[in-house]
């Protein structure tokens, strides 16, 4: 997904036009105009404004999909999951599957 198809998915979630995105995040609606109207791509700072009125972090507005929150054990499973051999890898989503399967 790029920038503008993602600015406009997520004016759509919140039914926002572009100058309520303008006011809200302390741009210009030239600013905003030039982003829609002229496919210009945003600066950082600018991202980073239209982020916070939407009340996103820049990793959210170009996450694909749901973000998950990394707990304390997940970065501790992928602090461990990249010393694993390939065999090792595979040995422990063997597990994980036969773990899930039995709770089924």
């Amino acid at each position: 997904m790029d920038t503008l198809q993602r600015l406009h998915q997520l004016l759509d979630e919140r039914g926002w036009t572009e100058y309520r995105l303008a006011k809200n995040c302390g741009l210009s609606n030239s600013t905003i105009a030039n982003i829609y109207h002229r496919n210009t791509i945003p600066s950082i700072s600018t991202l980073e404004a239209i982020c916070t009125s939407f009340g996103i972090s820049l990793s959210q507005f170009f996450a694909e999909g749901e973000m998950v929150e990394l707990t304390p054990e997940l970065k501790e499973l992928f602090d461990n999951w990249v010393n694993l051999t390939p065999q090792q890898k595979d040995a422990v989503l063997q597990t994980m599957r036969a773990m899930n399967h039995d709770q089924t």
